[in-house]
Parts: C-alpha cells; structure tokens; sequence
C-alpha cells in the first residue's frame, strides 16, 4: 500500500497550507524590494551636456533605508557628463516606507 494513502486527506491538506504559507512568504518579499516612490525628483540637463549636445540613460543601482529615503546611491553606467545630476536627484528621492532596508536598480533617461 502506499505510504500517502495510509496517512489520508490529513497530511495531504497539511502539504497544501504549507506550499501555500511558503508561497506568500516569497511573494511578500518580492514585493518588498519593488518599492514603489512617493517623492521624485528630475534631474536638471547640465549645461555642458546641453552645450556638447549629450543625451544618454544614467544607471544607478540605489540602497533605500526602511524610511523609505534613499541611503546610498553607486554610479553603475551612462555619460559621465550625466552622472552627478542624476546623482543628486536620486538622492533626494523617498519610497514607500518597509520592514527592511531594500535595494534596486534606476536608469534616468536625458
């Protein structure tokens, strides 16, 4: 006889509540790092890059405190040019409050 059959429905309905309850906790969790902003600031087109005629996309990769303000920022990608106005409006950027510290990944298009 099989061995899940002798433990009946029971067991069964306990495997379902667990992959459920691991299922939720992922999902939470997800969600946590996908913060969504309430406050944000455009960058300014620098005036050097207006005047060489640069355009581009900034990447900035962000680490966002548990208040929501943004508690370091790290240049990853885009014109140099770009980089320190996109730096300062990030800066000044705030998400949703959340348990924990959480980080993510910007481009700023110019």
């Amino acid at each position: 006889m099989d061995p899940e059959a002798e433990r009946g429905p029971k067991m069964t309905r306990l495997k379902y509540i667990l992959i459920c309850a691991a299922l939720a906790v992922g999902s939470a969790s997800a969600s946590d790092r996908e913060r969504k902003i309430v406050a944000r600031q455009d960058p300014e087109y620098p005036a050097l890059a207006e005047k060489m005629n640069i355009h581009g996309t900034v990447k900035l990769k962000i680490w966002i405190a548990p208040d929501g303000a943004v508690r370091r920022l790290e240049y990853i990608g885009g014109h140099p040019v770009l980089a320190e106005s996109a730096l300062k409006a990030v800066k000044m950027w705030k998400y949703q409050p959340a348990v924990q510290e959480s980080t993510a990944v910007v481009e700023l298009k110019f």
